[in-house]
C-alpha cells in the first residue's frame, strides 16, 4: 500500500458520499438530457483523496481507483486536467484515492472525488476561481459534481446543477450495496421509466410526501440483488433507492436506532451505518487548511 506521508508533500482530503432522498424525472429535453428533481443529502462518510503537488505539470494517478477505470478516464484525473487547462496552470499533481464508496451504487463516489480534486487544487495551486466557477467546470465532468463542489445539502433541478441549499434534520442511515453496477445511460433508456412526473415542490418534500425514485421499479425488476435488498430492508423500515444506482437505504432519527436495525439484517448483505452531514466535511477540511 502506498504511503501518503505529509512529510513527503501529501495532504489528505474527504470526499463524502451522498444520498438522493427522492428522484423524479419531469421530462426529456430536446438535447437528450432529462429534467430532474431531487434532494441531495451529504454523508459524513466516503472516500479519502490524497494530493501532492508537482512542479513539472504532470497529472498522475498513484495506485488504483474504482475497479477497471483507466487513468485517463478517471474523474480524479480528468478533474485535475480540466482545472489545469482552464486556469493555464504550470503546476501538476499526484493524486490517489482510498475508495470506500462502491462504484455504480448511486452514492456519488466518482463525482465527489472529482469535486474534492477541484476544490483542493484550486486552493493549493493558488487559483481562487470561486465556488461557482469550479462548479461550472465540475458540471462538464458530471451532473453530480456541482453539489459536491458547493458542499451543501440541496434541492436540485435541471440535470442536477440548479441547486437550492436546504437544511435537513440530523439523521442516520442504514446503507446497503447490492454489488450491482447500474449503468445510468441504459436505465434512462428503459421503456418502463416514468419520464413525465408532475413537478414537485420543496414544500412537498418538507411535508413528507412520498416522492419516490423513478429508477426504483426499473432496478427492482431487472436486478434480483436489488429486489433482495429492498425485501431485507423492509424488515427495518421504508427502503429507498439512491440516484440511478443500485444502493438502497433506510433513514433513522438516531444512531442507536440505525445500529439496532443494522443488527437485524441478514448477515449476507453488505450493509453499514452512516450519518447525514449538515454540510460537506470537505468544507471543514478546507477551512482548517492553512495553505
Amino acid at each position: 500500500m502506498a504511503s501518503f506521508d505529509p512529510a513527503d508533500g501529501w495532504s489528505a482530503w474527504p470526499a463524502p458520499a451522498k444520498l438522493n432522498l427522492f428522484l423524479r424525472i419531469a421530462r426529456r429535453r430536446d438535447d437528450g438530457y432529462h429534467e430532474l428533481q431531487t434532494v441531495f443529502r451529504l454523508l459524513d462518510w466516503g472516500d479519502t483523496v490524497h494530493v501532492r503537488l508537482r512542479d513539472d505539470g504532470r497529472i498522475r494517478r498513484i495506485g488504483a481507483s474504482a475497479g477497471g477505470v483507466a487513468e485517463a478516464d478517471d474523474l480524479l484525473v480528468r478533474a485535475a486536467r480540466r482545472l489545469q487547462a482552464a486556469a493555464n496552470v504550470a503546476q501538476g499533481a499526484d493524486i490517489s484515492v482510498e475508495k470506500r464508496i462502491p462504484a455504480g451504487a448511486g452514492f456519488g463516489g466518482g463525482s465527489s472525488d472529482a469535486a474534492t480534486v477541484l476544490r483542493v487544487l484550486d486552493r493549493r495551486w493558488g487559483l481562487d476561481l470561486g465556488v461557482e466557477g469550479l462548479a461550472a467546470l465540475g458540471l462538464e465532468l458530471g451532473a453530480d459534481v456541482p453539489v459536491f463542489v458547493h458542499g451543501r445539502n440541496a434541492w436540485a433541478e435541471g440535470v442536477g446543477e440548479r441547486l437550492t441549499p436546504v437544511d435537513l434534520a440530523p439523521a442516520w442511515y442504514v446503507l446497503v450495496d447490492p454489488a450491482v453496477h447500474a449503468a445510468t445511460a441504459a436505465l434512462f433508456q428503459a421503456p418502463e421509466l416514468t419520464r413525465n412526473a408532475p413537478p414537485a415542490t420543496i414544500s412537498d418534500f418538507v411535508s413528507g410526501t412520498g416522492l419516490g425514485n423513478a429508477f426504483e421499479l426499473v432496478l427492482r425488476r431487472r436486478e434480483p440483488a436489488v429486489e433482495a435488498a429492498f425485501v431485507a430492508l423492509a424488515r427495518i423500515g421504508t427502503p429507498r433507492l439512491t440516484g440511478s444506482g443500485s444502493g438502497c437505504f433506510v433513514e433513522f432519527a438516531t444512531r442507536e436506532d440505525a445500529e439496532v436495525a443494522l443488527a437485524d439484517l441478514p448477515s449476507g448483505l453488505r450493509a453499514w451505518v452512516a450519518a447525514g452531514a449538515s454540510r460537506s466535511p470537505l468544507l471543514d477540511a478546507l477551512e482548517a487548511d492553512g495553505s
